[in-house]
């Protein structure tokens, strides 16, 4: 080669080398599989102790990284709790705090999704599942960050098409209409299972949101029958308003539905390892809300509250995250986290710094090191029940719940509207209110709420009442 050519593929080889060491950092950066389950209590899954349903897969999840004792969610209603999921800000911010504002109004179209920032981050972008942030023009996934979109856009479906149906109702692939007739939650994994399969330069962030175990109570057969010791005689049914049938035994029907789940998480979690993307992909597991006991048999174990609350049992969720071979596994944390922190986290193991408007902090340095995080307050105010909103903030130990009244006809309870202060760490129940032996924490606890609800835009449900 004479001298010319050497110098020719020289100087050739230090362009490119740029784009090598670039194309090598792309490759690096991991895969992201976000499973969001629908209503489950925070007691129905085995890591937090659940007897009666087995959940080996969404279990292996928690034993090959770590199992969060203590993970929040910013509602504890679905859409509010998504958006803030999604956005990495509490929803309060931009004024989409329950349902109906969100069925109403749409996610505002100036602040960015975790799929925005991912596809900017050069990842291939999917939604599987559940949306609820908005029905109309411009708020659906594919315009809100998503590449493809498989599943629904409304609340809550059928998980098999009802009587007189020939597809489970409201199903879209992209933008069209699709009939869909096998069991939802199966059909949903096996759409997750396609998208990790699909052949790409770019790594992928795939949302997998499950509407399982959402009402209605709707389970296979088999599944069912894996569960008749469970039906027991004289437990009292569940009038379900979805398909306005009475469910005789809705623990089991629910113990099934959850198992049907545990399976296809298996199913999804073992595509992974047969394509070799278990190590480079970091997996999210939490549902979006704790469980509304009266109305599926859902079970938050040791707390107290349900859905639309925000005592531990509403806002306190199962939460999980693993990266294999980067995050040690068999780790257990009590410190308290919320879904706020996994577009952040998510950001920083793709190697991208996250915008400073966001709630949120990255948990990597905590999941791979034990570094602590910086101490912070939490905050939580959900305008529902109608016309009596609740709000929580907790500080350290210390947590300050303003409780709505509450008819529990399944479980046979009743409660008034009151606001306690609760020691966490001693009474995870949230049955001794110490407002009256500590005062000045009370006090102090109130005011920290309320300088931080000054900074939020009025609710538009606390006026639902007089339009």
């Amino acid at each position: 080669m004479s001298l010319l050519n050497t110098i020719k593929w020289v100087l050739a080889g230090a362009v490119f080398l740029p784009l090598i060491d670039q194309t090598a950092k792309a490759a690096e950066k991991p895969n992201i599989l976000m499973i969001l389950v629908d209503d489950m209590g925070y007691g129905d899954v085995g890591f937090n102790g659940c007897k009666d349903i087995p959940t080996p897969n969404i279990d292996s999840i928690a034993a090959q990284g770590v199992h969060f004792l203590e993970g929040y969610v910013t509602a504890p209603q679905c859409a509010p709790s998504r958006a803030g999921l999604l956005s990495g800000m509490r929803q309060n911010r931009f004024g989409r705090e329950e349902n109906h504002s969100i069925d109403k109004l749409g996610l505002p179209v100036d602040i960015r999704l975790f799929g925005d920032y991912m596809r900017d981050a050069g990842y291939r972008t999917g939604l599987v599942g559940k949306w609820h942030e908005g029905t109309m023009p411009g708020s659906r996934p594919l315009e809100r960050g998503f590449d493809s979109f498989y599943g629904f856009l409304v609340g809550s479906t059928f998980f098999l098409p009802p009587d007189g149906a020939d597809t489970i109702p409201g199903m879209f692939d992209g933008t069209q209409r699709i009939k869909v007739t096998d069991y939802l939650t199966f059909v949903l994994g096996d759409q997750a299972v396609e998208f990790i399969g699909q052949k790409s330069e770019k790594p992928f962030f795939l949302y997998l949101a499950f509407n399982a175990p959402h009402a209605p109570l709707q389970a296979p057969e088999e599944y069912l029958k894996k569960f008749e010791h469970l039906a027991v005689d004289g437990e009292p049914g569940l009038l379900c308003r979805y398909t306005k049938t009475n469910i005789k035994h809705p623990r089991q029907v629910y113990a099934a539905m959850v198992s049907a789940l545990d399976d296809t998480i298996g199913k999804v979690l073992q595509s992974l390892r047969d394509r070799g993307l278990e190590e480079n992909t970091l997996v999210y597991f939490l549902s979006d809300n704790g469980g509304p006991t009266a109305v599926t048999s859902a079970d938050n174990g040791p707390l107290r509250g349900v859905k639309g609350d925000l005592l531990e049992g509403g806002a306190r969720v199962p939460f999980a995250v693993q990266w294999k071979g980067t995050i040690p596994a068999g780790q257990t944390l009590d410190t308290p986290v919320l879904s706020l922190d996994l577009l952040p986290t998510a950001l920083a193991a793709a190697g991208v710094s996250a915008p400073v408007n966001l709630d949120g902090v990255n948990l990597l340095p905590l999941m791979e090191d034990g570094k602590a995080l910086a101490k912070r307050t939490l905050y939580w105010r959900f305008p529902f029940p109608p016309f009596c909103p609740v709000w929580a903030v907790r500080d350290g130990d210390w947590k300050l719940v303003k409780e709505a009244e509450r008819k529990d006809g399944h479980k046979g309870f009743t409660r008034t509207a009151r606001t306690g202060l609760y020691r966490i760490s001693d009474d995870i129940h949230e049955d001794h209110d110490l407002s009256g032996q500590y005062p000045e924490i009370r006090q102090k606890l109130q005011a920290e709420f309320d300088q931080w609800e000054r900074s939020l835009p009025a609710s538009e449900n606390l006026t639902r009442d007089k339009q």
